[in-house]
């Protein structure tokens, strides 16, 4: 008898207080985890001229032909040291909301992972979700109580 294993995608970043601004996210639970992931951190347009003047880089244009010479000199900006992208794995908990059934216990990170490319990000989403997929529930909830002792 196989054991029966809930994963649920949900439509929202799970963390990063600046998730509203990144256009690549990942957020889903397993097991009695949530698996967060964010990345191409794309701040409002104000910080964006900010950088570029702190950068001494001139970006040219107006509206779109600003954010594509902004995107080509300069890119998505990091989100954390080095990063452009990172996972964070955190226990979840039933949420009150009616759009995700579950949301982080804590932002205590249980593991972490930092990437620079799409690809990279998205790999290790996924090799979270599974990692998390096969850890029995009776021994997930054994370490969740010990972590949170």
């Amino acid at each position: 008898m196989s054991k029966k294993i809930e994963i649920i995608s949900m439509p929202h970043p799970g963390h990063f207080i600046c998730a509203n601004d990144c256009k690549f996210f990942m957020n889903t639970y397993v097991n009695g985890y949530i698996v967060s992931t964010v990345g191409e951190y794309w701040p409002d347009y104000r910080i964006r001229k900010i950088i570029a003047e702190s950068k001494k880089i001139e970006v040219i244009g107006e509206g779109d032909s600003w954010n594509a010479d902004y995107m080509k000199k300069i890119g998505f900006e990091d989100i954390g040291y080095n990063r452009k992208y990172e996972t964070m794995v955190f226990r979840a908990k039933k949420s009150e909301e009616s759009c995700c059934p579950y949301i982080a216990l804590n932002f205590s990170d249980l593991e972490f992972y930092g990437y620079n490319d799409a690809g990279a990000a998205f790999a290790g989403h996924n090799n979270m979700i599974k990692k998390y997929s096969e850890i029995d529930k009776k021994i997930a909830k054994t370490l969740r109580d010990k972590l949170s002792n």
